[in-house]
């Protein structure tokens, strides 16, 4: 497989809204990313992805484009847009623009016209049915919940939402609509962004008549159409959301060939903790043994033919050291221990603001305090059903995006150093403790640790070329694997509890050269400590 610039590459993602707020109204923008860029850059990422900040009326903070080429202005502008890229780039960070291309707002143009009438130019553009008030074409539910069928009185029509009432969706069988998108796509390029995420991609061949929305027959077709027109004209990573992914369409989707993404986004190993064919909301505890199975199936099954992304956070999970780590005694321990694992793998490692701190979940006292469509949705549909306040509220704090939406906690001055207004969203009140100006300053801190991983995957190639091999496969405490290429071995061993661990790997690879170490003294007894984490290699 041929090297790919990208693949020793480490993205950190931005959750614009809630990163840097420049001028006090609350919500983070674009020069403040601009003005946070040189801790990016000492943190050692190579790309940041910004999740949408072109125009929208936010009805799902910003996954709503009402103008895919323009940027809202409660994020800045066109021009603030483009000194970030000229900005980033003086310090070789590359800006990865997030499309969301499965369905636009309905306060977009396209759709305002489509309403108009049915011999409208733009009707096409959208996903009707012919129907009358009250008789639904079909049952499908919508992920926010409610009908994903909204009725258009002065049609006569119903049109497709696989999401929110206000985010219908586009019609990819129409090549009118795909054209609009290569050309919108080619006039981002030409202002120097250096790759895109793709929300939900893997809907865009939707048949709702057949009650088909992820993975439909055309998805490749059009995929491979998408890169040709638009990512092939240049060197990008691109990295497509693909919630119902399996290796084998992976392995499609991140082909060498570049015929359609550099890498993708799959959730098997973020859907472990929840009972099998309910929601996420429905908590169950992590099957560790499974997690570490799905990881070795992933690495095995890509090797040589595609390309992981590797992540335990974004905008729409908990943070991870709360959700399987131990934010309480063992924060910095867990913290660190799940980076080793992640970045010990083949693939690219995306980093979640605020990960690189540890931040945790937020208990907010109640659902007053919660901004997210989502997690506000699922509070009223539950009261409904019956369910206990109590019972929702832990499912909120578990899960909820919100969890990973509070401000980025720069400082312990008022609203963590995130804005001198009233934050869109409440500070997690531990920012006193966790922010980026202790933990820049202090060497053995969860921010030092990220970038001395970061410095060890460019350093050595075995990170980016080693074929992956699971050690101590049904453990119930301890995540160890090897990587190999024919020259180097290099080994990670962690403990994935609170309990100490014995493990007899440790008496091996302690005679070969230590990379990172996530305790500050040496483990000569061969029994792991809660959460330790280590990294050998064999030259």
């Amino acid at each position: 497989m041929a090297r790919k610039w990208w693949q020793d590459k480490v993205v950190y993602q931005i959750y614009p809204r809630s990163f840097q707020d420049s001028n006090g109204d609350g919500i983070g923008d674009l020069p403040g990313i601009i003005s946070r860029l040189d801790y990016l850059a000492d943190l050692g990422v190579d790309a940041l992805w910004l999740s949408p900040v072109c125009q929208s009326p936010q009805d799902d903070n910003g996954y709503d484009i009402s103008d895919y080429q323009n940027i809202d202005p409660m994020f800045g502008t066109l021009d603030d847009m483009e000194q970030l890229i000229a900005e980033a780039k003086k310090r070789n960070i590359k800006i990865i623009m997030d499309l969301v291309l499965n369905h636009s707002s309905d306060e977009h143009r396209w759709f305002q016209e489509a309403k108009k009438s049915k011999d409208n130019p733009y009707h096409d553009y959208y996903v009707w049915r012919d129907g009358e008030e009250g008789v639904l074409p079909n049952d499908m539910k919508a992920s926010f919940g409610g009908s994903a069928w909204e009725w258009v009185p002065e049609l006569g029509q119903y049109y497709f939402h696989q999401f929110s009432v206000k985010q219908p969706d586009l019609n990819w069988e129409n090549p009118k609509v795909r054209r609009e998108i290569y050309d919108m796509i080619l006039w981002w390029m030409d202002k120097g962004v250096g790759g895109f995420r793709l929300d939900v991609i893997d809907q865009i061949a939707k048949e709702p008549d057949k009650k088909i929305t992820t993975n439909g027959p055309k998805l490749h077709e059009f995929l491979r159409e998408l890169s040709k027109e638009t990512f092939q004209k240049a060197d990008l990573i691109t990295v497509g959301e693909t919630w119902g992914a399996d290796p084998e369409r992976a392995k499609r989707y991140s082909n060498p060939d570049g015929s359609e993404f550099s890498m993708v986004f799959q959730f098997e190993h973020v859907m472990l903790d929840q009972e099998e064919g309910k929601e996420k909301w429905d908590l169950s505890p992590l099957p560790f043994v499974e997690l570490k199975k799905n990881f070795a199936k992933w690495q095995k099954e890509l090797h040589g033919s595609g390309w992981n992304s590797l992540f335990w956070n974004n905008h729409d999970l908990p943070r991870i050291v709360s959700r399987w780590g131990n934010d309480k005694e063992y924060r910095v321990e867990s913290a660190k221990m799940l980076a080793t694992i992640l970045h010990g793998m083949q693939g690219t490692p995306y980093i979640y603001q605020g990960e690189e701190l540890g931040m945790t979940n937020v208990r907010f006292p109640d659902i007053t305090h919660y901004r997210d469509i989502e997690t506000l949705h699922m509070y009223e549909e539950r009261l409904e059903a019956g369910y206990k306040k109590e019972d929702i509220m832990k499912s909120i704090y578990a899960k909820s995006r919100d969890n990973a939406r509070t401000p980025m906690q720069w400082n312990d001055s008022t609203n963590a150093g995130f804005t001198t207004g009233t934050p869109w969203i409440e500070v997690n009140p531990n920012y006193t403790e966790i922010n980026a100006e202790n933990e820049t300053k202090d060497p053995d801190s969860i921010y030092n640790y990220y970038k001395k991983l970061i410095k060890l995957r460019k350093a050595n190639e075995i990170f980016t070329e080693g074929e992956f091999h699971l050690l101590l496969e049904e453990d119930s405490q301890i995540f160890a694997y090897t990587r190999t290429t024919e020259t180097e071995t290099m080994c990670v061993i962690a403990n994935f509890t609170a309990t100490p661990a014995p493990c007899r790997l440790i008496e091996k690879w302690n005679k070969t050269e230590k990379l990172i170490h996530n305790y500050k003294t040496e483990n000569t007894d061969g029994i792991l400590r809660p959460y330790e984490a280590i990294i050998y290699i064999d030259r």
